[in-house]
Parts: structure tokens; sequence; C-alpha cells
């Protein structure tokens, strides 16, 4: 695979990332997952497989924040494979995982592993501070 092919889906991971989480644009998923794609790590607990969870995730994410934005730290990409790495941020404006809102800022870190066929992305892995992100709604207790 080429630099520039690889530059590509770097910039199709971003873009899929930036309309659906930042910009809050749930038809992303329609426009950037495959069918068929499958989620190895869906990000919560009681969310459908695929490309539905992850609609479900931002939808979440944006009525609880809706100023969430996500910043790309680091993109790597090899092959067909790009890795994420992020931190996404907002104020707590509305409920999260059964807790009201505080107006707080809440912060995310994670790692996201995409593989892309063509245009498309068919496959994710993922890992979220999701420790963090319980001690900051009070969930878990400090560190």
């Amino acid at each position: 695979m080429t630099n520039d092919q690889i530059d590509h889906n770097k910039k199709i991971v971003d873009s899929f990332i930036q309309e659906l989480f930042t910009a809050g644009d749930l038809g992303a998923v329609d426009r950037y997952l495959a069918p068929g794609f499958v989620d190895h790590d869906p990000p919560i607990p009681g969310a459908p497989d695929g490309a539905e969870g992850l609609r479900r995730v931002a939808a979440m994410f944006r009525a609880a924040l809706p100023d969430w934005h996500s910043v790309p730290d680091q993109m790597v990409g090899e092959g067909d494979i790009v890795v994420e790495r992020f931190v996404a941020r907002g104020a707590h404006r509305g409920e999260l995982m059964g807790v009201a809102p505080t107006g707080k800022a809440i912060v995310l870190a994670g790692i996201n592993v995409f593989r892309l066929e063509g245009d498309m992305i068919v496959e994710r892995w993922g890992r979220l501070d999701e420790l963090g992100l319980l001690r900051q709604l009070g969930l878990a207790p400090p560190a």
C-alpha cells in the first residue's frame, strides 16, 4: 500500500470521528461504516452490535455533553489499519450513565484501531479510559 493510500485512510478515519462525535452527525455511521461493520469492543455495555452501537454511543455523549469534541493526539497507519489515539472532552450538561448534569468538564482518553476496505471502515477495536470516566462521574472512587 502506498503512503498516499495510508494518508487517505487516516483522513477517512479522522473525518468519521469528527463528523460523528465532534459534529454529532449520526448519519456519519451510514457514510463511513461498511455494511457488516464489526465492533470488537463496543464502547458501552448493552449497546447493539456493529454500527448501531457506535451511533447510540455518539447520541448518548452528544445529549449529555453537547459541546463534546474529539482531538486526535496521534494517527498511525500501516496497510489497511489506522490507529487513533485521542482525547475527547465536553461540559456535562445532560444525564450521562445515570448521573445528573454537573456542568463540570468531562475528559475521556482512548485508542481506536480501525481496519478499512476501500473507503469504508469495516472493523474497530478500542480501549477507552472507562475508569477515568467513572471517577469523573462519581461512580468509582478517586485514585
